[in-house]
């Protein structure tokens, strides 16, 4: 076994002895900062579009009327101010929707025929039917994250929570056996809306451009999106934000474009893609996702997740993300994460879990992990700023990983059969990266589950290290926590560098 021998070679060297000393070996080069490290993500959203030349669609208008009486491939403008969509719009092949500076397309209604309750206000009849609930949140035990529809007041986004009795300033509560929508602050002189409609945009057909419209107030249910992204759809230069579940979903959209978006505040998750082979999702901000409560360390909350997909992520900034950064999960294949800045997010700054060939490279990736919430703890299971979990043929290359609660962590578990293969830690490669773990980052390394060892064909080589202390255990092995010089001696790293 190579790592073993490297052991047992390890303390024969300090076993025996000799005359003359050897040649001091040359320190090795530190790998070169990434160049995302000194770059910055240029202007996002509506204000990059450009003009729009198109049919006019004003506000007040039932788009999906305009868009039914012209052919596909026309282009359609929406007019400045505010456009209530009350069904979801369904664009045709090659069409192109876009907006005016200053538009906004809103899933809410307002509620103006509030009533004094005691010492609440009440408004009755705006709530839906009911419907099935699902999602995980992080309250477990009232689930605030399963209903889609929230409150806002001269825009303010107000937390819901799930007993009259809770209620106070800054809260709603929804009654859906009795519909009423109840709050403590008198509503008299403020614009009072609830979202309502689940969707703004479906992915009704293929070739559609989404470019220049601020999407906002979607009562989208977990997992879906406010945007939805079918094939050969590009989504640029908009602003998608607070929606309750996910900004912009790509689903079954083989060769989308997400690419100069400004995605915030969306309740759930930023942006998501399903089954979609050799899309980009490139050079958009994406900020402040999770505001609705859900679980932040495992599932989907946070900036952008994949699941059995393929392409690129690249030159984004990743940003203060309630929830995991960069998350592909589950049968991803030939992905690319590349050139991103993920910064102060919740849990990990980048996962990999359960899926095959990826390259993880160029990415600037601090301070995140520090909010992992329920479930969750400081070890190398949890919070690292690039975590690889049970998936194969992998290469972690270039990155700058600094001040995260975890540096890289390689994690073996017992996860089943997938559509590529068993999923299997095997042929890692971490190569090349800064790893600054002073401060308050706990360590860097592999651990396994019973049932799974980690194999050896997990590699790091060619790393540099900021440690502090080179006495400090910062290095995990097997459950073994080790020192710099252990670390190299179990044969990880043996042409790093730490300081």
């Amino acid at each position: 076994m190579k790592r073993a021998a490297g052991i047992a070679l390890a303390l024969v060297l300090l076993a025996g002895c000799t005359d003359t000393a050897p040649e001091a070996e040359p320190a090795p080069e530190a790998p070169a900062l990434p160049a995302a490290a000194t770059t910055k993500l240029g202007p996002t959203g509506p204000g990059t579009a450009g003009a729009c030349d198109g049919v006019r669609i004003a506000p007040g208008q039932d788009p999906q009327q305009v868009i039914d009486q012209h052919p596909p491939g026309t282009t359609f403008c929406f007019g400045k101010g505010l456009h209530r969509i009350a069904r979801a719009i369904r664009p045709t092949e090659g069409s192109t929707l876009a907006g005016e500076q200053g538009t906004v397309l809103t899933g809410s209604v307002t509620l103006n025929t509030w009533q004094r309750d005691g010492q609440q206000w009440v408004v009755r009849g705006a709530l839906p039917p009911a419907y099935k609930l699902k999602g995980k949140c992080e309250d477990e035990r009232t689930n605030p994250c399963q209903r889609g529809e929230q409150v806002f007041v001269d825009g303010k986004h107000l937390t819901r929570v799930m007993s009259l009795a809770a209620l106070k300033p800054g809260t709603f509560f929804g009654d859906y056996t009795a519909n009423a929508v109840y709050v403590t602050d008198d509503p008299a002189g403020h614009e009072v809306e609830m979202s309502r409609t689940e969707t703004a945009i479906e992915k009704s057909a293929a070739k559609v451009t989404v470019r220049g419209l601020t999407v906002e107030h979607f009562a989208s249910r977990p997992q879906g999106g406010a945007v939805q992204v079918g094939t050969d759809w590009t989504v640029e230069a908009n602003e998608v934000r607070w929606n309750h579940a996910v900004g912009i979903m790509v689903i079954e959209g083989d060769r989308a474009v997400v690419r100069r978006n400004t995605v915030a505040d969306n309740g759930q998750l930023g942006i998501g893609q399903f089954r979609s082979a050799e899309g980009r999702i490139v050079e958009n901000l994406i900020t402040r996702n999770n505001t609705d409560g859900f679980w932040i360390a495992d599932w989907e909350s946070g900036g952008i997740k994949a699941t059995r997909s393929s392409g690129e992520v690249s030159g984004n900034d990743i940003v203060a993300n309630r929830g995991i950064g960069m998350w592909s999960d589950i049968a991803e294949y030939d992905r690319r994460i590349s050139a991103n800045r993920i910064r102060d997010n919740a849990a990990d700054g980048i996962r990999y879990e359960i899926s095959y060939t990826g390259v993880i490279d160029g990415n600037v990736v601090e301070s995140n992990g520090f909010g992992t919430g329920r479930g969750s703890g400081p070890s190398l299971w949890d919070g690292g700023g690039i975590n690889v979990n049970t998936s194969s043929d992998v290469k972690v290359v270039g990155n700058l990983v600094r001040a995260n609660r975890n540096g890289i962590s390689i994690q073996s578990r017992t996860r089943g059969e997938g559509p590529r293969g068993r999923y299997v830690l095997r042929d890692v490669l971490v190569e090349g990266n800064q790893v600054v773990m002073d401060g308050e980052t706990a360590s860097t390394g592999v651990v396994e589950n019973k049932d799974s060892p980690a194999p050896e064909s997990v590699e790091f080589r060619r790393n540099s290290y900021r440690i502090g202390d080179r006495g400090a255990q910062r290095f995990a092995y097997k459950g073994a926590p080790m020192t710099w010089q252990e670390w190299q001696a179990a044969g990880f790293d043996r042409d790093s560098s730490s300081s």
